[in-house]
């Protein structure tokens, strides 16, 4: 019997989705039957590929060159990715960087660029959907946060700070929109395998999973999967939530 995909329907705006997690979180949401627009600060050749990938599993699929922390291009690529696709059903706020440093030693630059391009885009972003999701009376909104959002990290004060604000942004979003049919809730992973974290030394690995009940780092998937339910009707009843995925690490 043909199992009903989940996000049949659907389309799906994820932002930073070229690599890493914001690609498998549009594969992942691709293979349960939603249409995917992505954005990326430029669409090279990895964007290229994502674009194929994605759009061989059977569904619509287009990238966007899109400076995410810039207000008036969000506003600019929001209108052309409705016009193109229809409509907007979720929105995943996964862009974002880090420049880690001690606060006695971080600069303003490091500051305001990770504010800007983890927080200020994830404002952009929602403030340009939420009367295309008002008038469609539902939306899922998915912010990317971080367990470092939740708990702090000594050497990633503008990180965290942009983690938590994330956190507390679709907890807001959840308490404004609730009563037109638009959900936020928010994703926190903690150790995830992507290239960043492959390219600690193998015994910081270690000690990391050391510290995890489950005795490993997350994967790419892990993280896609919760999305996907988020995503997907069958979480209609949860909202202004935030989920650790992170093995148990921070319990």
């Amino acid at each position: 019997m043909k199992t009903m995909k989940m996000l049949k329907g659907k389309v799906a705006l994820i932002t930073g989705a070229a690599r890493g997690i914001g690609k498998a979180i549009a594969l992942k949401f691709a293979a349960e039957g939603a249409d995917i627009a992505f954005t990326d600060l430029v669409i090279d050749d990895n964007g290229k590929q994502t674009e194929q990938e994605i759009a061989a599993l059977g569904v619509k699929a287009k990238g966007y060159a899109s400076n995410a922390a810039n207000f008036e291009e969000t506003e600019a690529v929001v209108r052309q990715i409705h016009e193109d696709f229809g409509h907007i059903d979720i929105l995943v706020n996964n862009a974002g960087i880090t420049k880690d440093g001690i606060m006695l030693r971080m600069t303003e630059q490091q500051w305001d660029a990770v504010i800007a391009v983890n927080l200020k885009s994830a404002f952009n972003f929602i403030h340009a959907l939420v009367p295309i999701m008002m008038r469609q009376r539902n939306g899922s909104i998915i912010n990317m946060a971080s367990v470092v959002g939740v708990h702090g990290n000594a050497g990633q004060a503008n990180y965290a700070a942009s983690k938590a604000g994330l956190i507390a942004l679709a907890k807001s979003i959840a308490q404004e929109m609730g009563s037109r049919g638009i959900r936020a809730n928010a994703i926190a992973p903690g150790f995830i395998d992507t290239a960043m974290t492959q390219a600690l030394p193998e015994d910081v690995r270690k000690e990391w999973c050391q510290r995890i009940p489950l005795r490993r780092g997350g994967t790419v998937e892990d993280i896609a999967n919760v999305a996907t339910f988020l995503a997907s009707d069958m979480s209609s009843y949860v909202t202004g939530q935030v989920i650790q995925v992170d093995g148990g690490m921070n319990m």
